[in-house]
């Protein structure tokens, strides 16, 4: 398993009772010494002080316990300050900013240099909208796009194994540790992501606790969907009032998934750049084209991407993801 000190640091900071991402991304900048580690903790948490001692007992004990309960299952975990741990994209505060991440396979796919896309929908697209989809995840993979997404079922699914199937790069994102998958029943779907060059990431080594706890990791899994993308591609997905509008009877009580709603979301707060897959002629009455339909009509910079312009769109977002791409260098060439 491949781990620094620094990340093995900050694992064992995240232990501390009120300690959260927030707290790590505004007082360290990583490699710090036990003692300044010890120093800072001691003005923030509440209740008797630690110290270095007990601070180096946790690391250990949590040390082993990581060996033993992930030992088959990742290769190994980074964190802020770790010279390969991944730069997220977009404007970011400091709560919702990863900081420790497990990992199998091949970390490079989320170096910034990448071209990364997003592809997140439905949990239950019909034939026509995956085979639409699929048509275009294989369009970003000829175009050099890494494919990112959620291992969900449905459009997430599509995604990951359109990738494969173009003999491109896909990156799973999980709400799960790399020792329980979810959902079960992608499990191969998994392995095979990271036999054919991919990757596995996730923020959480241990099973959640609750169905709120869940639920929260579905969110922050939403999230990291958008953050470490260049843009992000949504395939179809209901509006959050899908079901309550006049055309729409038939959804009356059901429930309709939310993932791809706040991964496009998140997206639209950090500033990434955002597209959709849509076709008036088609798709107009289709209440799974409802949330696509809400974000054309909201923001004028939305790239729409149907059988007709498929080239065009693509051609404008490798070329905004370019763009923004040298941007960025040229921001760090003059800043450091």
């Amino acid at each position: 398993m491949n781990y620094t000190d620094n990340a093995l640091n900050i694992f064992t900071v995240k232990t501390y009772k009120g300690i959260g991402n927030a707290w790590v991304v505004k007082n360290l900048k990583g490699n710090e010494t036990d003692y300044t580690i010890v120093t800072l903790l001691n003005r923030s948490i509440k209740g008797n002080p630690t110290s270095v001692e007990e601070f180096d007992g946790l690391k250990r004990k949590f040390e082993i316990e990581l060996k033993e309960k992930l030992k088959h299952c990742i290769d190994g975990f980074v964190a802020k300050g770790d010279d390969n741990f991944p730069k997220f994209r977009g404007n970011v505060k400091e709560s919702e900013q990863p900081i420790l991440i497990y990992y199998k396979g091949n970390l490079d796919l989320l170096g910034y240099e990448n071209k990364n896309i997003s592809v997140i929908g439905l949990l239950n697209p019909d034939d026509d909208i995956e085979n639409r989809e699929r048509a275009v995840v294989d369009q970003f993979v000829q175009n050099g796009a890494t494919i990112i997404s959620g291992l969900a079922l449905g459009c997430d699914s599509i995604s990951h194994k359109q990738a494969l199937d173009s003999n491109g790069k896909t990156v799973a994102i999980l709400p799960s540790p790399l020792n329980n998958i979810l959902p079960a029943k992608n499990n191969d779907l998994a392995s095979e992501i990271v036999e054919r060059g991919g990757l596995l990431i996730t923020e959480y080594y241990d099973n959640c606790k609750s169905y709120m706890d869940l639920s929260s990791r579905y969110k922050e899994r939403d999230r990291l969907q958008a953050l470490f993308c260049d843009t992000i591609f949504l395939a179809a997905s209901y509006a959050q009032n899908s079901s309550e509008r006049e055309d729409n009877r038939h959804l009356k009580g059901k429930k309709l998934d939310s993932g791809a709603r706040l991964a496009m979301s998140y997206a639209k707060d950090y500033n990434i750049p955002r597209a959709v897959m849509y076709d008036p002629m088609v798709d107009i009455a289709n209440p799974m084209f409802d949330l696509n339909r809400d974000i054309i009509n909201d923001s004028k910079d939305i790239v729409v991407i149907n059988q007709e312009n498929v080239n065009e769109g693509l051609s404008k977002l490798m070329q905004r993801i370019s763009s923004l791409k040298h941007s960025a260098n040229m921001q760090t060439d003059l800043f450091g």
